[in-house]
């Protein structure tokens, strides 16, 4: 595998995961036209980087401060995220994780993902769902979010000892 079938393989991966969380009308901010990948995006740079402001959001994100403004607000409205003002400076607000988990982000979290990876596989046989289920959740244990920062730290890693070559 090189790098760009594995970030097609990336992207594959999160249209399965879009298609798999539950639609349920988050409120007002459903109407606003912010897509659930700029959430989901907004969401991970919250639990990666907990009590950072909208600015400090979009300039990790790349995206305009009105869009995570507006990504936070229906997070906020899940009950994803809780917001407080800056003890520092009051006109800015902090975006933490929520530290209760919200109705509907137990909805989410609890959501089954074998539709959605049925359709993706071409096929709803119980033997192959469970062989692609137990290989994303090998993935998922070892390349969790704090894997980005280990990446964005460019921390070194000793390689693997071939244990085979007989050293």
């Amino acid at each position: 595998m090189n790098g760009i079938e594995l970030f097609l393989l990336g992207r594959t991966l999160m249209k399965i995961g879009e298609e798999a969380i539950p639609t349920g009308d988050v409120s007002p901010g459903a109407a606003r036209g912010t897509s659930h990948r700029s959430v989901l995006v907004v969401a991970a740079d919250v639990r990666e980087h907990p009590g950072s402001a909208i600015g400090e959001i979009a300039a990790r994100t790349g995206f305009p401060q009105s869009k995570v403004s507006t990504c936070v607000a229906r997070l906020r409205e899940a009950g994803s995220v809780e917001t407080a003002p800056d003890p520092a400076d009051r006109r800015r607000m902090l975006v933490h994780p929520a530290r209760t988990v919200s109705e509907r982000v137990a909805e989410v979290r609890a959501a089954p993902i074998d539709r959605a990876l049925a359709a993706a596989l071409g096929t709803d046989d119980p033997a192959r769902l469970a062989e692609v289920r137990a290989a994303l959740e090998t993935l998922h244990r070892s390349l969790d979010p704090s894997a980005l920062g280990r990446m964005r730290g460019h921390q070194s890693v000793a390689p693997a000892k071939d244990v085979g070559a007989g050293s």
